[in-house]
């Protein structure tokens, strides 16, 4: 008897486990393809979006967020006339904050590095995400902000955990929650999209809102987003520390 039910639970257990795989493939394929679609996304060579970042007490920063494939990403921002930059280059990961004593680039941190790397993923974790080592499950439903979700459980080659929630119309996302490590501490990082945009046949969102620890964090407005501009690899390299700080490209 033992071993029938045995042998019945595991037929369950497959069964249900082979539903949710297809349920999660499908709204994997729904949000890729609400996008703009696998063909188009995967013909994109670099891209670059421009807008502001608004931080506590009204303050804007004009932002510049830059990628290139396969795997190169470059963010400058300005705050009270002081250039930021964080860049990718493939190899190595760095930053630039003047604004906290360093007026030369620095490499990144070990958790650091790991987040750019993750950022940089030109396509994102959920294209072809079973041949990058990603896996993905379904977490059921959550509420967000009156829209019950789809909730996805994205486990990274690298070991990070993030989840995303789904428009059950859409496909897209209306949410992203993160655990970011800083000093051996786990902040908890909640995204927000909306504002979605077509921009040459590809859907984008032109607004993000983030909360940290449950607290209001910073909002990006995004004002233009430009296909393949022509992006030298030269970049997103970490300049020397003598060398004047190459300025993005306009």
């Amino acid at each position: 008897m033992r071993k029938l039910f045995a042998f019945l639970f595991a037929i369950v257990v497959f069964s249900c486990s082979s539903v949710f795989a297809q349920t999660v493939d499908e709204l994997i394929n729904k949000n890729i393809q609400a996008h703009g679609g696998a063909d188009k996304l995967k013909a994109l060579k670099s891209i670059k979006m421009t807008g502001k970042m608004t931080m506590g007490g009204g303050m804007e920063a004009p932002f510049v967020f830059e990628k290139k494939r396969p795997d190169k990403i470059r963010i400058e921002f300005i705050v009270q006339g002081t250039t930021g930059i964080q860049a990718y280059d493939g190899a190595t990961a760095w930053a630039l904050m003047p604004f906290m004593g360093s007026k030369d680039p620095q490499k990144m941190t070990e958790d650091d590095t790991k987040d750019m790397i993750e950022q940089a993923d030109f396509d994102g974790p959920l294209m072809d995400y079973k041949a990058k080592g990603n896996s993905v499950e379904y977490a059921g439903k959550e509420d967000v902000e009156g829209t019950e979700a789809h909730k996805l459980k994205l486990t990274l080659k690298n070991g990070n955990v993030r989840y995303l929630f789904l428009d059950p119309e859409t496909g897209l996302e209306m949410k992203a929650t993160a655990m970011i490590k800083r000093e051996g501490v786990d902040t908890s990082v909640d995204s927000f999209f909306g504002d979605y945009k077509e921009v040459n046949g590809m859907i984008f969102p032109f607004s993000i809102e983030q909360k940290i620890k449950g607290q209001p964090g910073p909002q990006f407005s995004v004002e233009n987003v430009e296909i393949d501009p022509d992006l030298q690899d030269s970049l997103f390299g970490m300049p020397e520390a003598s060398a004047q700080t190459p300025p993005s490209q306009q």
